[in-house]
């Protein structure tokens, strides 16, 4: 048995870019930050800020691009997911995404630092089925 579990809490770094594919199957994608803060031998504060990239398919791709811009604060559980491709010059390119399956938008604070009220997509939203993996996309290029 193996696990392929993540989870993170962060920000999203920009707003997310959402394709459509063939058969009404959307596809969304966005930089998440999640920032460690710890204090360094000589007192001071230091903050660690880690990128990832998340890849969102269907109902939760629509979700994405109906609420989802930069800065706004996410939960996202889902798993690593690694790929490869051969850039322009023919060199091997890897990259490594957080495919989501659930996706909880999280209350902004406002220029007070207060919470500001849940907007109507403060739910979990969970994936309703895997995407297919067995036939290429069409273009090479990562998104």
């Amino acid at each position: 048995m193996s696990v392929n579990k993540v989870i993170l809490v962060g920000n999203v770094g920009k707003d997310p870019e959402v394709r459509h594919l063939d058969k009404g199957v959307s596809v969304a994608n966005f930089p998440l930050a999640t920032t460690e803060t710890y204090l360094a031998k000589n007192g001071e504060k230091v903050s660690t800020t880690e990128w990832h990239n998340i890849v969102v398919w269907r109902g939760l791709a629509e979700v994405t691009e109906k609420y989802v811009t930069k800065g706004r604060q996410l939960y996202i559980e889902g798993r690593l997911r690694t790929r490869s491709w051969d850039d322009k010059d023919g060199n091997k390119r890897y990259t490594t995404e957080i495919y989501a399956d659930v996706m909880q938008l999280l209350g902004k604070k406002d220029d007070n630092g207060v919470p500001s009220q849940p907007s109507p997509a403060s739910e979990s939203f969970e994936k309703v089925s895997e995407p297919d993996f067995s036939q290429p996309e069409e273009d090479d290029l990562p998104f």
